[in-house]
């Protein structure tokens, strides 16, 4: 740290040893933990700048604070490297961070956005097929007003059968004699049948509403 300090001084001093340009110090600095209060003590652990430290013991005289990592070292660290606040580069991180976390809620949202393209591609190709399927029923019913329109035509070509009906009518008379025998007997049996779904009716007209009062007294007695 000291032979930074001096080659900045001499860089000042003397500027016709080396070009006019700006540089910037680097916070890739690492930091000498020590086992006592001396630069000359063990160097127990290199700290990155930026590491956040437990203060143990800062009433010395010494220059030095007393710390604990946090994977639980302990040793001495000059006062003048360490900061109550975090550095730039801290902030950097954090912001690093939000940024990250913008940009994946950003891709989110464009896949979002592309879903819902597909969803209004997809309703784009219904609504073409609903506005297909409306020609043809409209083509469909031109043709029965067509139809319609020879509905007079028919009339026509029905009143002719109908003559030719009659004549054949005639000979069906005899027929419909010998069959009213046998509809008698079919509306004697209808009429047997009324009678008996009559009675149901009658039988579940006094069953229903009993059973809808036991259900809502069931129903109360729950609450």
């Amino acid at each position: 740290m000291k032979k930074l300090v001096f080659a900045l001084i001499l860089c000042t001093l003397i500027p016709g040893l080396s070009q006019a340009r700006t540089v910037y110090v680097t916070d890739h600095i690492k930091f000498t933990l020590r086992s006592t209060e001396s630069n000359r003590s063990k160097i127990v652990k290199m700290l990155p700048s930026g590491t956040a430290l437990t203060v143990l013991d800062d009433k010395r005289g010494s220059g030095y604070i007393k710390v604990r990592t946090r994977s639980g070292t302990e040793g001495f660290i000059l006062n003048r490297h360490v900061s109550d606040k975090p550095i730039s580069k801290f902030f950097l991180d954090k912001a690093n961070q939000q940024l990250q976390q913008l940009q994946q809620e950003n891709d989110l949202i464009k896949q979002e956005l592309s879903s819902l393209k597909g969803e209004n591609q997809s309703t784009l190709t219904s609504h073409q097929s609903l506005a297909s399927e409306r020609d043809k029923l409209s083509t469909e019913l031109n043709q029965l007003k067509q139809t319609a329109a020879n509905a007079v035509q028919l009339k026509h070509q029905r009143d002719q059968l109908q003559e030719r009906v009659i004549s054949v009518e005639r000979e069906l008379q005899q027929l419909k004699r010998e069959n009213q025998a046998m509809i008698d007997s079919s509306n004697q049996d209808w009429f047997l049948y009324g009678g008996i779904l009559s009675l149901c009716g009658v039988i579940l007209g006094f069953i229903l509403p009993k059973l809808g009062w036991r259900q809502k007294t069931r129903k109360w007695d729950t609450f």
